[in-house]
């Protein structure tokens, strides 16, 4: 088969959509290891840099719907500049305080606060965008290329950061990153929305909630998954928050060691997703989901423990991985959801997704206690594959397959029941990507 023409698929917004999105993944990736050393070196210990942390994740989890209805009420572009503006002042004044001085806590959990609440605004319209954005059969190329290049800048922008960190200060990189979203923001404020339908007048905006609710709950396929995340994410949260560092420290020799298994599952994304760029799976879920069973792997690696070279191996496969599940998730909301629900059903993907992390994070040192570690990490390992396993009795999770162009119509109530995918056809957070 000929390879299609680059400008067939890569188009104005698509690039500036990738090239935005490297700038702010190259600045943010730096920013949480400055944010977490500001705070440490404003006289914080490890429950102040929790603390900061929820600061980030609280307005995440209790804007994300809000963000996401208003993301498919508003035009998209305009939501995604007015975030990146409040994350640029928020980070803007965050570096100040801590270039000028020592800031107490509460300011920097509320400057944090801030961040988490432009992300919950900016997550649903970013996707609901890039998905507006492709069509045809290479729009999971497409999901493929952009989130290589975002995992690229991410691994980058943490091993930059760490470095910028020693050598100028936490308080600069965190002006660095406040500059990235103000170049972000200006890229994107050059979208072109005119191919976007019109949106027309709705009921309010708990209106477009329930319209959204109603699309995610009538397709198995989504909730289920959805369902199945909540839990993968939270356990792999607390195994990889919680547990990674502790058995790095006592058994691995120290942070050195952890940073490199995480570097590996980094290089891993960007391996996992350069091999969607050429592997198009005909069912798409059934392959994404039979590639969560392997994020299992790096708890009961943790458990064992495996030696660095073992546990770094493991989670580089746990990378490619969850690419492969990323992209084809990615592809299969592009191909059902229809364009003017995408950022409401996104944002019930990703307040799904993320909703339980706090509640692991904060039971795992108590289950460590009551169990052992070594039990945890295992009961974490077993979650995956269970849930992964019960999930994959949904029949539209086994049987949703990729349309091709000649049938590229996305199935709606109209057009089609939600279960029916049994013609051959071809079509995010990626989650832990």
């Amino acid at each position: 088969m000929t390879e299609p023409h680059r400008s067939s698929w890569v188009k104005r917004n698509y690039t500036l959509l990738t090239a935005a999105a490297i700038v702010t993944n190259l600045g943010s990736h730096g920013a949480l290891i400055a944010a977490a050393f500001a705070v440490l070196d404003s006289g914080g210990d490890g429950g102040d840099v929790g603390l900061v942390a929820a600061a980030r994740t609280l307005p995440l989890v209790l804007f994300l719907l809000i963000g996401g209805a208003v993301a498919d009420r508003l035009p998209r572009h305009h939501v995604m500049v007015a975030a990146n503006t409040l994350n640029c002042l928020s980070q803007a004044v965050f570096a100040v305080l801590i270039i000028s001085g020592t800031p107490p806590l509460w300011s920097m959990m509320l400057l944090t606060a801030l961040g988490g609440t432009g992300q919950a605004f900016f997550g649903p319209a970013a996707e609901g965008m890039l998905m507006s954005t492709v069509s045809g059969e290479q729009a999971s190329r497409a999901f493929a290329l952009y989130r290589m290049a975002m995992q690229g800048a991410g691994l980058g922008g943490a091993a930059l950061g760490g470095l910028l960190v020693a050598a100028i200060g936490p308080g600069w990189v965190l002006a660095v990153d406040a500059a990235a979203f103000a170049v972000a923001g200006a890229l994107r404020s050059f979208l072109d929305v005119s191919h976007i339908p019109a949106r027309a007048p709705g009921g309010g905006l708990l209106s477009d909630l329930r319209e959204g609710w109603r699309e995610f709950i009538s397709r198995p396929w989504l909730w289920a998954i959805v369902a199945q995340f909540s839990v993968v994410v939270a356990v792999i949260g607390a195994a990889e928050a919680v547990f990674g560092p502790l058995v790095a420290r006592d058994e691995l020799g120290g942070a050195g060691p952890w940073g490199l298994a995480l570097g590996a599952f980094g290089a891993g994304t960007v391996g996992g997703a350069f091999l969607m760029m050429r592997w198009k799976p005909r069912r798409l879920l059934l392959a994404g989901t039979l590639c969560v069973f392997p994020l299992a792997a790096p708890s009961a690696a943790l458990a064992v423990p495996l030696p660095v070279a073992g546990l770094a191996a493991v989670m580089f496969v746990s990378g490619v991985a969850i690419e492969v599940f990323g992209v084809s998730w990615m592809t299969a909301m592009h191909q059902e959801i229809p364009e003017e629900k995408l950022s409401r059903v996104a944002a019930y993907d990703w307040f799904g997704s993320i909703a339980m992390v706090p509640l692991a994070t904060a039971l795992a040192g108590p289950a460590e206690i009551a169990f052992g570690r070594s039990a945890s990490l295992w009961g974490c390992a077993v979650l995956v594959v269970v849930v992964t396993a019960l999930v994959l009795f949904v029949p539209d999770v086994r049987n949703l397959t990729r349309r091709t162009s000649s049938t590229e119509v996305k199935v709606t109530k109209a057009s089609a029941p939600a279960a029916d995918h049994s013609a051959d056809v071809e079509g995010p957070v990626g989650r832990l990507g």
